[in-house]
């Protein structure tokens, strides 16, 4: 099996990765319509093969677009399964051309990981459930070819990204999320192809309410709390992993920074001097020897007045303007190699009008990465 054929199992179209027969299918289809250019007669069809053919130019591509609608490894309130298709839906809102702007600016929507809503990582499913998953997912696979497939979202987009940086090993990914422990496939994938390419030391920069710093949380070593800490050694720690945004911890900022040698800013820093805490993060980053940066945004480090629709909305925090600024001086020095957007949850609004905030915010982050990643607008 190439690379492409697996790809085309492991991903449905952009929109796709909830499992819908009935409820919800409708809108769903909708979406996929306007993203693939097609007419209100076309079916799914006509939807996979589009999405077949956005698949076989990745090798061009200068950002791939990936959705992954997964909350299986969130906290006590779920809804960023929702958060892919509520981001592609407000992309399209505020750019009524965004998918042909997109893709002439070198954008390649990947499409959507297909997502069991009990499984989270392949790691933590028996053999038995791996067995029955691929059954249901891979129907018409050879069994010897299918014994090697993951089932899991986290194990499925890991994957995913190891095949799209094969074929595209110079494109930065930008993942909408889903719950934040889907940043760890993200930056597992992203190690292996630096690593591959030679690159110098790279980084990651946080803008999050919570630090995600846990080894492991009731037993489980990668779900929203503690992807970052995995993240952390995964970089060699060094300061290489940078968090912005911070005002929820049972820690202080000394446990964190002295414990795992990452670095923060905490909130109240970043709304009383936010141009000099933006000097001090690039500085920062200059000194760790930093190269390129992957920004991974989660939603709740922005203030809940302008993001309440988040499993975990937290007041006092950033301002948009100033995490747009964040990713424009990011985009700069040193650059960036990728980015996310996670943890957006529309069902889960505190205040009227609170999803649709969130989630026209969200797209705003989404595009000005992509537009720092390109060096332009898009």
């Amino acid at each position: 099996m190439n690379a492409l054929d697996e790809l085309g199992l492991l991903l449905r179209p952009a929109g796709g990765g909830l499992y819908l027969v009935s409820s919800g299918r409708a809108a769903q289809l909708r979406l996929q319509r306007r993203l693939y250019g097609l007419g209100d007669a076309d079916g799914e069809e006509a939807v996979a093969a589009a999405h077949r053919a956005a698949l076989a130019r990745l090798a061009e591509a200068r950002v791939v677009l990936l959705g992954v609608p997964s909350d299986v490894g969130a906290g006590y309130l779920r809804g960023a399964n929702l958060g892919p298709q509520a981001i592609r839906e407000a992309l399209c809102e505020a750019v009524p051309d965004w998918p042909a702007r997109a893709a002439a600016a070198g954008v390649v929507d990947a499409g959507d990981v297909f997502v069991v809503p009990q499984l989270l990582h392949d790691d933590m499913v028996s053999d038995a459930q791996k067995t029955a998953t691929r059954a249901a997912l891979y129907r018409g696979v050879a069994p010897a070819d299918a014994a090697a497939l993951p089932v899991s979202p986290l194990s499925i987009a890991e994957r995913a990204l190891d095949l799209v940086f094969l074929r595209a090993p110079h494109a930065a990914p930008v993942v909408l999320g889903g719950d934040h422990s889907c940043a760890w496939p993200v930056v597992a994938a992203l190690a292996r192809s630096r690593a591959r390419a030679g690159a110098p030391p790279w980084g990651i920069v946080q803008p999050d309410a919570h630090t995600d710093l846990l080894a492991e949380r009731l037993g489980v070593k990668y779900c929203f709390g503690s992807w970052s800490y995995h993240a952390n050694d995964l970089l060699g720690r060094g300061g290489r992993l940078v968090q912005v945004g911070l005002r929820a911890s049972r820690h202080d900022r000394a446990h964190w920074e002295e414990t795992l040698g990452v670095r923060q800013f905490w909130a109240d820093e970043c709304r009383t001097r936010p141009a000099a805490v933006l000097d001090d993060i690039v500085t920062h980053l200059r000194a760790a020897g930093v190269s390129a940066v992957y920004l991974s945004n989660d939603i709740d480090g922005t203030d809940e007045a302008w993001a309440d629709a988040t499993g975990t909305p937290e007041p006092g925090g950033l301002e948009p303007d100033f995490v747009v600024e964040l990713i424009r001086r990011l985009g700069r020095a040193p650059g960036l190699c990728g980015g996310d957007v996670m943890e957006v949850a529309p069902p889960l609004e505190r205040t009227p009008g609170g999803a649709a905030r969130t989630v026209a915010l969200a797209a705003r982050y989404v595009r000005e990465t992509i537009a720092a990643i390109l060096g332009r607008a898009v």
